[in-house]
Parts: C-alpha cells; sequence; structure tokens
C-alpha cells in the first residue's frame, strides 16, 4: 500500500512524477491509513509543475448541504418516491466520514508546503457531483 511501497512505485522515476492521480479511492485512504502521510508522499515525488487531482471525494458537509436545500429534497423525494424529505442534521460529528474540514485541510497542508491547491467542484453531468468534490494540488 502506498506509500509504504514509495520506493518501489518511483525507483524508475527519480526525477519525480508529472501527474498523479488519485479517484475514488482518498475515502479508503481516510479510513485505512495517515491521509496526511499519504499526502505527503505525494507532493515530495510530484516534480516542478506536477499536478495532483484528488477526485471524486464523497463530502458528508456537500451531502447535507444538498438534501437541506430544496432541489435536494425535491431529488430525494424522487428517488425514494416518497413525500417525506430527507433527515439532515448539521453540527454533528460524523465519524469515519470525510466533511469540509477534511478537504481543507487537505488543502492547507499542501499550501503551507509551497504547492498551490483548490477544492473544486465537479461537474454537474456526473452523477454523485451533489455530493463530491475534487481537490487539485500544483507545484509551482
Amino acid at each position: 500500500m502506498y506509500p509504504e511501497n514509495q520506493d518501489e512505485v518511483t525507483k524508475n522515476f527519480q526525477s519525480g512524477i508529472d501527474i498523479i492521480i488519485c479517484y475514488s479511492v482518498l475515502h479508503h485512504i481516510y479510513e485505512d491509513t495517515n491521509i496526511y502521510k499519504f499526502l505527503d508522499s505525494c507532493l515530495e515525488i510530484l516534480k516542478p509543475e506536477g499536478e495532483m487531482l484528488i477526485g471524486d471525494i464523497p463530502n458528508v458537509s456537500k451531502r447535507k448541504r444538498f438534501f437541506a436545500s430544496n432541489t435536494g429534497k425535491a431529488f430525494h423525494r424522487k428517488f425514494t418516491g416518497s413525500n417525506c424529505d430527507p433527515e439532515v442534521q448539521f453540527n454533528v460529528l460524523e465519524k469515519d466520514k470525510i466533511d469540509d474540514s477534511v478537504l481543507h485541510s487537505i488543502v492547507l497542508r499542501a499550501q503551507y508546503a509551497g504547492f498551490d491547491a483548490y477544492v473544486v467542484p465537479q461537474a454537474t453531468e456526473l452523477p454523485m457531483s451533489n455530493r463530491r468534490d475534487d481537490i487539485i494540488i500544483r507545484k509551482p
């Protein structure tokens, strides 16, 4: 599991890596290991002007905001076939879930390390865009 096998992964890329794509796996990294160790290892191997996409991140905060909106309520009613609105509770810690604070901590850690980093929305055509985000990191 990366980054424990970083030497093996990077042995053919001694000068660094141009692009890292981590798509739809951050929630597994979050549950199974230290996300900052993973992030730091990825940032360490990026070449100058290299980029990293951490994509398709389930964000429980964004999900709550969506289901609290009129659009989200209508979506829920149509999806479930009921007239009930989804139950949404704000300001409740949800263990083992990625929320805004986790996403922003990743962005801040990268920025403090000298990288440009941004949370960006997914394209609205994607099926889970109403509850998922992406992070883009660039090494100047």
